[in-house]
């Protein structure tokens, strides 16, 4: 159908007539470019299709702005919810009462009658021949004629552009003032007045006359469409609109191939044109000049002096953008002087380059010349000539690498420049060549740059303006390399790196449950189109949606409240892409009561080099106090303590931007930590400095409650910026202020204290506290709260959970004993806990409670309202029991899904009091299933996830947690072979023509199917036997030869851990042939500090797997292979493990060997008392003195230690003794008696032994008895002899 058809048709549409007297003659002249829809034409026409497509555009562009859209004009308006949200967007109204989830065709035509009705009642729009009815029944053609009429009011009509005079005219005479469609005409005609422009269809086809706009709205915008060729009016109308849509924010709601359609739509062109009179330019917008060749720029492996070679295709970029309006001619010559052809194509990018390209035949010096100018004037551009030597053809494409973002699958966004390198390090000469298909094949419309960055890689840059699969090929010597062709998926106009985040509900610490201030903010102002979503993970996976507020200019605003302890995870995208940063986890603790507070100008914003500075009040907690601050810059801290639990916190930020502020008391964040504060760049033309202030309301130390306290604020010096005056009282209170402007620069404030106590008064200008700032002024308090006090074990330490505990609260020293006490006791999550207090007749009372847990409790006892001094007390309660003996083992924190998973608890009891909870994502709780062992100390637990997702796994004991409880494990789908473990004798060694059996567990390694096989020098059948339906299963083989066999075992087509197992087969073997010997295994002979030593023969058994476990020691034994059927074994009881039972195992092919186990005593290295003595040195009958005298000593039993013998004789001395080895553990040892008397002391292992002293000492009093008898004898002998001769003597007289 011809353009003037389609405009004969359109004449047919009748006016619709205003009610509204202040819009008749705008509505008029509206009516008149309203069509009638009934007679449109066919469905199918291109002018329709391109009008739904523009319309549908436009009302999305308005309806992101609180977060919704349309796929269809037909369908998507029926509810009315979206043409309700569009009408408030538009008018900037809240429209009346509808319903907000209708279901019903009636309510669905109520909602749509409330949005005509609000356009003819309030808006003063009269629609025709349009209601409700069509809407909800989808009559596309009367839909369409609705979105004219608001497109024609709102868009074109309504606004005031500037330079326009037809738009201000007013008056009821219809004649006055020209039509919306003249006066968007009459617009366009000023702006490009070297065109005719006498329409919105025709003359605009070429593409010209939107290049020619977009340069007078923004001079040196688009300065070259005076050169563009009518004939590519769609490159035409590409630049120029794109241009529009980036520096102009000029949405294309008509796209270039519709403008430059012949059956290009009249309204759908007015609502694309009714954008620009209303637009600004971006900063750092390409700004461009004339022609001008010495701008060009030339790069690329085809004017490299080196690096080409014959049969090669090599490129080079020409680059103009700053070069103005001109045409690239490039000239080739081959060595012998003759000219070769060159592939010029031009890339349309933002950088206006050509891509050249050619494929040299000759070896020698190719000269390049690149011009660039119009047809009359064509000049060298810098360098040119270029030389390029090309050298013989050689390089191995198989050995070329390629990586880099630009050949990666996915992550590829239209019109943003992406990147890959070729390295070309092992492959020879040659230079890659790339080419790039675009989904419908086409390899003009993706432009490449490559690039030699140095010796041996090359880099290939390029953007695709089209969405789908692109196929990436990469050649070098005409061959593709490796991988080549990559297929790359090319996303929509998105870039999520580009959105920021702010605000304390994004930080990793500082949140806690039911925290009313978990508010972010998502800045997109840079991040292109799309859509931001939010959503929140919370322990036990739960999903929370966040609703995000538009606050306009690209920001949004979260917020959420946490109602769980832990880690909860929140994901943010953008255009369906995850934004830098996400997930971002926070960690939320407890609820928390603590009395400290912060306020002040420094925990909301402030100004580059002027210190931010806030007030924190104790309110009497003596915890330590603590500050962080998180920012772009450095900042140092500085405190000051005004001595009555208050102080003022001052910082100085280097550099604007996002800080985050931290106040600790005791390590942990206070209420609303950390605080977000908005540093702005410094201004030169602020002082806050020079604030003045004074009065009775920053002075007095008697303020009157509910009294006015007065004072003025001049800042006439401080130049211009806003002031802000708060007062706090000594809760933390906010106190009214009205601030009133006397004049310039000069204020006076005012406030009336509500409570007794101290109050602070902050004036802050430009953000920024002033120099004196804060005053502290005192109300006096009536009566004395400091003389309440609180005692008694229930504040004291020493607590158990479960067990009652009290305290006494005494208010007789405060002077007011009728004033009202009331107190409160919570956990550390904020949960309040029963008491009972008793009112003792005397001001004083006995509260009671009992703590049901362990853990941190806080009391807060309150006077007349007011927190006492000594409150809040926090109390810490011990379990009533003591778990940490308890221990849990074989947890893992990842599992699978459906697989049975067990793990132990060790340290146990009583099974009855243990109790295990798993919490599922959804919510769902399942009880574990416990089995206690025969020792009674450990209980296994079992249970199997049937979720996907991270479980909470709680393990109480008589209530109460065990260490580390509760756990936190994440369940996926599939299976992990490492986790398989298989054992037994079946697996070790295996006997000929008998079963061999081995075990297999797969209890936690997921689920999937289990392989085996076997291979050696015969077949063996293998049976795989279920057991006990918990995740293992029996092994049974039977091998019919002698050899090695490799087993198999595989788990998800994994091999599992150990295998395949080589197994020995033998035949079987006389087990009771083996024997064990050595004083290793005599029990008498074991000592500690003493190697012991034992022989196993198994010569006569034939080769088998041997192990020796000795059941006591820490260390192992060592066990020596004497290759000829013996095994030496050697192991050492350590010194102190005298008495200790040592249990010998020795197995054989994994039996007992005959006689074993061997239970052994360790004995102590030395026993003095087990020393024997004999030998004439300590016969009863004593020794002769000068004659050699010998002792037997006898240590065999006595242990291993070095033998020292002394004897000592009467006068003292020691005399020598010589000591002879007998062997056996016998010693003899000889001494010499020279004197008469007693010889004493036996010394052994330079230790003195009693029994031996004892021995030694009876031995010469044997001695000394018969010295004595011998002389008795020789005094009788000799008195005899006297006697006899006397008598003699008498016989002769």
């Amino acid at each position: 159908m011809t353009e003037e058809s389609n405009r004969m048709r359109r004449s047919e549409f009748s006016p619709p007539a205003s009610s509204d007297q202040d819009h008749s003659v705008t509505n008029d002249k509206e009516i008149q470019q309203v069509d009638i829809m009934e007679d449109m034409i066919a469905d199918d026409a291109v002018w329709k299709r391109i009008q739904q497509n523009t319309f549908t555009r436009w009302t999305n562009e308005h309806l992101k702005k609180i977060n919704m859209h349309i796929q269809s004009l037909e369908t998507d308006l029926e509810d009315g919810l979206r043409l309700i949200g569009l009408l408030q967007v538009l008018s900037g109204k809240i429209m009346p009462k509808h319903n907000k989830k209708p279901s019903f065709r009636s309510q669905k035509l109520e909602n749509v009658s409330v949005a005509l009705k609000f356009l003819e009642k309030d808006e003063g729009i009269k629609i025709v021949n349009i209601d409700s009815q069509a809407i909800v029944d989808r009559q596309l053609k009367l839909i369409l004629g609705l979105i004219w009429h608001l497109i024609l009011h709102y868009s074109i009509s309504m606004p005031v552009w500037e330079g326009d005079e037809s738009g201000t005219k007013q008056g009821n005479d219809k004649d006055k003032g020209p039509t919306p469609k003249q006066r968007l005409l009459n617009w366009v005609q000023n702006k490009v007045p070297e065109l005719s422009v006498s329409n919105f269809t025709s003359d605009w086809k070429d593409g010209r006359t939107i290049g020619a706009l977009v340069d007078s709205v923004a001079p040196g915008l688009c300065p070259d469409w005076q050169d563009w060729n009518p004939k590519e009016a769609l490159q035409n109308a590409s630049e120029a609109m794109t241009l529009a849509d980036d520096w102009l924010n000029v949405r294309q709601l008509i796209k270039p191939e519709e403008i430059v359609n012949p059956n290009i739509d009249e309204l759908s062109m007015m609502t694309y044109l009714s954008q620009y009179p209303s637009a600004k330019l971006n900063p750092g917008a390409p700004i461009r000049e004339k022609t001008n060749p010495n701008r060009v720029r030339c790069y690329g492996p085809g004017l490299e002096s080196s690096g080409c070679s014959v049969g090669t295709p090599v490129q080079f970029t020409v680059e103009t953008f700053s070069a103005g309006t001109g045409d690239v001619q490039v000239v080739l010559e081959n060595p012998k002087g003759k000219s070769e052809e060159v592939e010029v194509h031009f890339n349309n990018d933002r950088n206006l380059t050509y891509t050249c390209s050619y494929n040299p035949k000759l070896e020698g010096v190719y000269t390049v010349k690149v011009l660039f100018g119009n047809e009359r004037h064509m000049l060298h551009v810098p360098r040119s000539p270029f030389n390029v030597n090309v050298d013989k053809p050689s390089g191995d494409a198989s050995k070329i690498l390629v990586f880099g973002e630009g050949v990666k699958p996915n992550g590829i966004i239209t019109g943003k420049q992406t990147y890959f390198d070729i390295s070309t390090e092992h492959a020879g000469k040659g230079v890659p060549d790339v080419v790039i298909l675009d989904p419908n094949g086409d390899r003009q419309s993706v432009p490449v740059k490559l690039r030699q960055i140095n010796e041996n890689v090359w880099r290939c840059e390029y953007s695709s303006n089209i969405v789908g699969l692109h196929s990436v090929n990469v050649f070098f010597n005409r061959e593709h390399v490796p991988g080549s062709p990559f297929p790359v998926e090319v996303s929509p106009v998105c870039d999520p790196k580009k959105v920021k985040t702010s605000g304390r509900g994004l930080q990793p610490k500082g949140v806690r449950v039911d925290d009313k201030t978990c508010t972010f903010w998502i800045h997109t102002e840079l991040a292109g189109e799309g859509i931001p979503e939010a959503k929140l993970i919370e322990p036990g996976g739960g999903t929370i949606p966040i609703h995000l507020k538009d606050l306009g200019s690209g920001k949004y605003e979260g917020k959420y409240v946490p109602t769980k302890i832990g880690r909860y995870v929140a994901m943010i995208s953008y255009g369906g892409h995850e934004i830098l940063n996400s997930p971002f986890q926070i960690q939320v603790g407890p609820k928390r009561f603590t009395g400290v507070r912060a306020y002040g100008p420094g925990l909301r914003g402030g100004m580059v080099n002027h210190p931010a500075k806030f007030m924190v009040d104790t309110n009497g907690e003596t915890g330590a106090l603590g500050f962080q601050i998180e920012g772009p810059g450095q900042s140092s801290i500085d405190c000051e303590d005004f001595g009555n639990m208050t102080c003022q916190v001052s910082y100085l930020p280097v550099a604007s931007g996002d800080y985050y502020v931290h106040i600790l008391a005791e390590d942990e964040d206070i209420e609303e930590s950390p605080f977000f504060v908005k540093i702005e760049p410094h201004q030169p033309d602020v002082h806050p400095e020079l604030v003045e202030c004074n009065g009775r309301g920053l002075e007095a130390q008697d303020l009157v409650l509910n009294q006015p306290a007065e004072f003025l604020v001049d800042a006439h010096r401080a130049g211009t910026a806003p002031l802000q005056v708060e007062v706090m009282d000594e809760k933390g209170h906010s106190v009214p202020v009205d601030v009133d402007k006397k004049g310039l620069g000069a204020y006076k404030c005012s406030y009336k204290p509500k409570n007794h106590g101290r109050h602070s008064v902050i004036v802050s200008y430009g953000g920024v506290s002033t120099k004196k700032s804060p005053y502290r002024v005192q109300a006096p308090n009536p009566f004395n709260i400091s003389k309440v006090s609180v005692n008694g074990p229930g504040v004291e330490s020493g607590l158990l959970s479960t067990v009652p505990t009290k305290f006494v609260i005494d208010t007789r020293a405060s002077g007011q004993g009728d004033q009202a006490v009331a107190l409160s006791i919570q956990d550390d999550k904020g949960k309040a806990i029963p008491y009972h207090v008793q009112d003792n007749g005397d001001d004083t009372y006995s509260v009671e409670y009992t703590a049901p847990l362990p853990g941190k409790y806080q009391i807060r006892v309150l006077f007349d309202d007011d927190e006492i001094p000594q409150s809040p007390m926090s109390v810490i309660v011990q379990p009533h029991l003591d778990l940490s003996n308890v221990h849990v083992q074989g947890l893992e924190p990842n599992i699978f899904l459906d697989s049975p998973t067990e793990f132990q608890v060790e340290g146990i009891e009583d099974k009855q009091k243990l109790a295990c909870i798993v919490l599922s994502p959804s919510g769902e709780k399942q009880e574990a299933l416990a089995t206690q062992d025969g020792n009674g100390q450990v209980v296994k637990v079992a249970f199997t996830p049937s979720e996907e997702g991270p479980h909470e796994v709680e393990l109480l004991y008589d209530g109460l947690n065990v260490p580390g409880s509760p756990f936190m494990v994440n369940v996926t789908r599939g299976s992990d072979s490492s986790r398989v473990l298989a054992h037994g004798k079946g697996l070790q060694q295996a006997i000929v023509n008998e079963p061999n059996v081995f075990q297999i567990e797969t209890k936690g390694a997921g689920t999937s199917g289990l392989g085996l096989t076997i291979e050696g020098p015969s077949e063996a059948v293998m049976t795989c036997m279920p057991d006990n339906r918990d995740g293992s299963c029996r092994v049974e083989y039977t091998p019919t030869a002698v050899g090695v066999y490799d087993i198999g075992i595989t788990f998800g087509e994994k091999h599992i851990p150990g295998s395949p197992f080589k197994v020995p087969v033998v035949h079987s073997m006389a087990f009771e042939n083996v024997r064990a010997y050595g004083n290793g295994l005599d029990n008498t002979k074991v000592r500690e500090g003493v190697e012991q030593e034992f022989t196993i023969d198994a010569s006569e058994a034939g080769p088998a797997p041997m192990s020796c476990e000795i059941k006591g020691l820490k260390e192992p034994p060592l066990v020596v292979d004497n290759r000829d059927g013996t095994f030496s074994v050697s192991y050492l009881p350590p010194i102190g493990s005298a008495g200790t039972d040592l249990t010998c195992n020795l197995k054989y092919n994994g039996k007992d060997i005959v006689n074993t186990p061997v239970h052994l005593k360790v004995k102590p290295k030395v026993e003095p008392d087990q020393v024997e003595l004999s030998g004439e040195g300590i016969s009863p009958k004593g020794i002769l003195a000068s004659l050699p005298a010998s002792i037997t000593i006898d240590t065999t039993n006595a242990g291993n230690g070095d033998l020292g013998v002394e004897v000592t004789g009467p006068d003292g001395r020691k005399r020598k003794v010589e000591i002879e080895d007998e062997a056996d553990g016998k010693y003899k040892a000889t001494f010499l008696p020279d004197d008469l008397g007693d010889y004493k002391h036996i010394q052994l292992d330079q230790q003195n032994y009693a029994e031996s002293q004892k021995e030694g000492k009876n031995t010469l009093k044997w001695v000394k008895n018969i010295v004595r008898l011998l002389i008795v004898r020789m005094l009788e002998l000799v008195l005899s002899l006297v006697e006899l001769h006397l008598e003699k003597e008498m016989m002769w007289t």
